[in-house]
């Protein structure tokens, strides 16, 4: 996720097929705001009507990823979950544990200190990926109560 790796795609200067499967992934996307499995897509999809098969929905969330328009990040139990993010440029997430709840975050500490050690053992323009897990407000607040 927002690891500067490029990926593997072979040709990155080709725009990918806008299709109408592709522009509803896209828009439930845009609607959705915390993390979503390809399945939980799938689902949302159909509940709306929109016929894409379960197949299209991982080729386009995998296309989406490739090209930087999503990121992707792999949930307790290993399956990977997509959101669309309104930040362009590089960050973080901190996501809930329990709910799925993800802000967005800046660090420029951790960016910094990335550059850092790199540099001390030699590396040169050093990528990484750092996500905060933990409970919301919300969910601290339930679990509290009882």
């Amino acid at each position: 996720m927002n690891s500067t790796d490029a990926g593997s795609g072979a040709n990155r200067d080709v725009a990918p097929r806008v299709t109408k499967q592709r522009l509803a992934v896209s828009g439930a996307l845009d609607e959705l705001t915390d993390f979503v499995s390809a399945q939980e897509l799938y689902r949302w999809l159909h509940d709306r009507g929109q016929k894409v098969s379960l197949a299209t929905v991982y080729r386009i969330l995998q296309s989406m990823a490739d090209d930087g328009l999503v990121d992707v990040l792999r949930s307790n139990d290993g399956e990977s979950v997509y959101r669309q993010c309104e930040v362009a440029e590089h960050h973080h997430h901190i996501v809930c544990r329990n709910c799925g709840k993800a802000v967005e975050i800046e660090a420029p500490s951790i960016e910094e200190w990335t550059r850092q050690i790199a540099a001390q053992h030699g590396f040169t323009q050093p990528g990484h990926t750092i996500e905060i897990f933990g409970l919301c407000a919300e969910c601290s607040a339930a679990l509290d109560a009882g």
